[in-house]
Order: C-alpha cells, then sequence, then structure tokens
C-alpha cells in the first residue's frame, strides 16, 4: 500500500511562505495523482490543490489561487506545494491525498490514500 508523509508544516507570519511535501514510501507516487486539502479548526475539510500523475495538469481553489503552486519530482517521489503570501484564514492542518484524477472537485471518497498530515499556522 502506498504511504504517504507530510512535512514542511509550521508557524510563519501572515506575507510568509511555506513549502509542503508529500511523500510517498513503500510504493511509487508516479502512478497518482495527489491533492492537497485542509482543514481548518471547526470548518470542513477543503480542497486546496492537485496534480495529475504527470505533473501536466494542475487545479486549485479560488482562495489559493495566484498564491500556491503545486508541483511534483516523481524520481524523488515527492509532491511539493509552494504556499506565498500567507493569510491567517489559511492556517489549518494540511493533508496530501493519493488518488486517480485531479478533478479539481476534491471528493474525499475519490483518494485512497492519506497523510497524517502536517499543521500551518498564520499568524502574528
Amino acid at each position: 500500500q502506498l504511504q504517504l508523509v507530510e512535512s514542511g508544516g509550521g508557524l510563519v507570519q501572515p506575507g510568509g511562505s511555506l513549502r509542503l511535501s508529500c511523500a510517498a514510501s513503500v510504493f511509487t507516487l508516479d502512478y497518482y495523482a495527489i491533492s492537497w486539502f485542509r482543514q481548518a479548526p471547526g470548518k470542513e475539510r477543503e480542497g486546496v490543490s492537485c496534480i495529475t500523475s504527470s505533473g501536466a495538469s494542475t487545479n486549485y481553489a479560488d482562495s489559493v489561487k495566484g498564491r500556491f503552486t503545486i508541483s511534483r519530482d516523481n524520481a524523488k517521489n515527492t509532491v511539493y506545494l509552494q504556499m506565498n503570501s500567507l493569510k491567517p484564514e489559511d492556517t489549518a492542518v494540511y493533508y496530501c491525498a493519493a488518488g486517480l484524477v485531479c478533478s479539481g472537485a476534491y471528493r474525499a471518497y475519490e483518494y485512497d490514500y492519506w497523510g497524517q498530515g502536517t499543521q500551518v499556522t498564520v499568524s502574528s
């Protein structure tokens, strides 16, 4: 089974940047589309961004367009989420998930594999 581990979260001031990583172990990531989700305290989990298995196509939630960039390096078995111009409302636990598609719908049931999450806190 594919295992995913997120890293790179932490505390950052508003306007700052973080780069999250989603690394696969046990099995290759090459065949999977990867999506990033986030869940803020007291709120529903929402899709943030996704990338197809080849990296040819990406999708972003409206709330992060122009600020976040998703990319992947299949040779390193890793997907990245570069987050710039961070806002307090970006504070959440961020999860990566592997599935078959990057549709932009971000339906949780489309994803078979999930990481445990990494916390991002944007605060002064």
